[in-house]
């Protein structure tokens, strides 16, 4: 058994990552355990022996209040938040279909986590900066420009500096040469408490020489030097040029801005105005999240498990201002949303299934769609453009009319068929009656798989979005208007595998919804071949990785995240990678175009 054990984790991060014989060592510490459809793997409050990962099947995660957490399938992992904490379980874990689990007992997993920094870095999911703060260069810590001042400057001149430009601190600077600091500080302990003219120049108050640190110094420098010599301002010098100041503040700052600190703000507000205080600082979270070197898909899952928690709160202050519902209902989230991929450009894209005998045109699911849908918005998550919410009267409809639905598509999948059911089948439940969806979504992928010609048909429709490959310059790139020499990362990058994942899940019958899940699903199950199946994730890795590096580094200049990239602004070697990407992309595409998706 052990050496199965082997064989499998070695293809699970961050396992592969551990040379030969710790890997060998830890197989023999995981035990195996067969869970039936709908078994309970443990409950909410109970300690946990160790860590899950699962072999094969699928587990759905949930919270206290019975709402999906995570829907999880081979080589993921679960129960960590919980056993890395105290050892007790803050969700409760069931068996979706048959499951095979392995548990690693807990002191090895704290163990390993000693021992090798790779899997602590892996297992800290929680987006607060600790250890990350630590390993950030002082150049990502960096906020806004530069405030100096020279130093015959007026004492009274620079403390007005100060306070219209709302800093604690300045560079006293001869032409970009630093030669001086001074603070808020300095201003009460040597200017007002010693009654000094304050018309004098500032560099009779200044500290002379200040310790300084250049752009490529680490976060863990900062912290050092700020308790070693007890000051609150570090000045950052490159090449004898004042390029910046790091202060208690920003690390305070970077510090509060973590998934776990939204979630909770969110949590707590009354009012879609503080929601969107808190959804506004995202995109600041997006960039600590990308410069910390979080994996893409550890980035998109924080990013929409804050979508999740505005969704749950509109809700909750939906249902406390309309009453009790007339009848069980299900809010669910398709697209980016729904698959767990949401950047920091996201539209909404969502639906109301609601119970049987439900009245679709009552008044009470018409105001909390109108108010849901109205919240997210206002929160950052514009309309969808194609009208796809549950204030469409036409996605809030009783679950027998969602199934006739996709009954429809797949017995007549026209054009909007198709596009409509691509959307859909990426279905997610965010809250209320999570069994509306779950009976849908079997009997739906089941019968999509079994109709050859409506998988044909999304097979087609996965061709339509093509990786932006060109003959001459590598790279085919929009050739006029604002985006011109511009390459679209999502139409043309990511969407192209997130549409072969789906076809792919359509012919395994996976029940995954996230793309990665998807991939890692079709090759386990052999619908790709292995080969096929791990460039095609790396290529998928490569593209997501690029398209939020590139929004981290629009946020940091100022500018709203896009999904437009110039491949000119890469260096050589990360431009050959993306269109290797690409040229992996095409090839797939093209296989699964020639029927030939089992071999690829």
């Amino acid at each position: 058994m052990t050496q199965s054990i082997v064989d499998f984790i070695a293809t699970v991060h961050p396992y592969d990552s551990l040379p030969q014989d710790e890997l060998m060592r830890v197989a023999s510490f995981f035990s195996r355990r067969i869970y039936d459809a709908d078994a309970l793997i443990y409950q909410l409050g109970e300690r946990l022996p160790g860590l899950y990962l699962i072999e094969s099947g699928a587990v759905t995660v949930t919270d206290r209040n019975g709402d999906i957490v995570s829907q999880l399938g081979a080589r993921n992992s679960f129960g960590e938040r919980g056993l890395l904490r105290d050892g007790v379980a803050v969700t409760s874990a069931r068996a979706s279909e048959q499951a095979q689990v392995l548990m690693l007992p807990r002191e090895q997993v704290t163990g390993l986590i000693e021992r090798h920094r790779v899997v602590a870095r892996f297992f800290d999911r929680s987006g607060t900066r600790g250890s990350d703060m630590a390993t950030l260069k002082v150049a990502d810590l960096l906020s806004g420009k530069p405030v100096s001042c020279a130093p015959e400057t007026p004492i009274i001149d620079a403390a007005r500096m100060m306070r219209d430009g709302r800093i604690s601190s300045l560079g006293i600077t001869i032409g970009d040469e630093l030669i001086g600091l001074v603070t808020i500080r300095d201003m009460s302990n040597r200017v007002v408490a010693e009654g000094r003219d304050m018309r004098q120049p500032v560099e009779t108050i200044m500290t002379r020489d200040p310790v300084t640190l250049s752009p490529s110094a680490l976060g863990h420098d900062v912290l050092n030097i700020m308790v070693e010599r007890r000051v609150g301002h570090l000045p950052v010098v490159e090449g004898g040029r004042f390029v910046g100041m790091i202060s208690q503040t920003d690390l305070t700052r970077v510090q509060a801005v973590s998934t776990p600190a939204l979630i909770r703000d969110i949590a707590l507000a009354d009012s879609v105005a503080q929601m969107a205080r808190v959804t506004a600082r995202i995109p600041e979270l997006l960039t600590q999240l990308v410069q910390a070197r979080q994996r893409h898909e550890v980035i998109t899952r924080m990013i929409t498990d804050i979508a999740d928690a505005v969704t749950r709160r509109l809700l909750d202050l939906a249902q406390a201002s309309l009453g009790e519902p007339p009848a069980p209902f299900l809010w669910a989230a398709c697209g980016s949303q729904g698959r767990q991929e949401q950047t920091g450009v996201s539209d909404q894209d969502n639906c109301l299934i609601l119970a049987p005998d439900a009245d679709p045109d009552h008044p009470w699911f018409r105001d909390l769609a109108q108010m849901v849908c109205d919240g997210l918005n206002a929160c950052g998550y514009v309309y969808c453009p194609g009208d796809m919410m549950a204030s469409n009267p036409r996605w809030r409809q009783p679950v027998d009319v969602w199934r006739g639905y996709f009954n429809d598509w797949i017995a007549h999948p026209s054009p909007e068929a198709q596009m409509l059911a691509s959307v859909m089948f990426d279905l997610r439940a965010i809250g209320g009656d999570v069994s509306l969806l779950d009976a849908l979504h079997s009997d739906t992928l089941d019968q999509a798989s079994q109709n050859s010609i409506f998988v044909a048909h999304m097979v087609a429709n996965s061709l339509k979005h093509r990786p932006p490959l060109g003959l001459i310059s590598g790279f085919s790139t929009i050739r006029s208007g604002q985006h011109r020499h511009h390459i679209d990362m999502k139409h043309n990058g990511v969407v192209p595998v997130t549409d072969l994942a789906r076809v792919y899940a359509l012919q395994g019958r996976i029940k995954a919804v996230n793309t990665r899940a998807r991939l890692e699903d079709a090759e386990a199950r052999g619908v790709i071949s292995a080969s096929g199946g791990r460039d095609l994730l790396a290529a998928y890795d490569m593209i997501q990785t690029t398209r939020l590096e590139n929004q981290a580094h629009l946020i940091k200049a100022g500018r709203q995240p896009d999904n437009y990239l110039s491949p000119a602004d890469l260096p050589d070697l990360d431009r050959s990678h993306l269109r290797d990407a690409f040229v992996v992309v095409r090839w797939m595409q093209s296989a699964v175009g020639h029927g030939k998706g089992m071999l690829a």
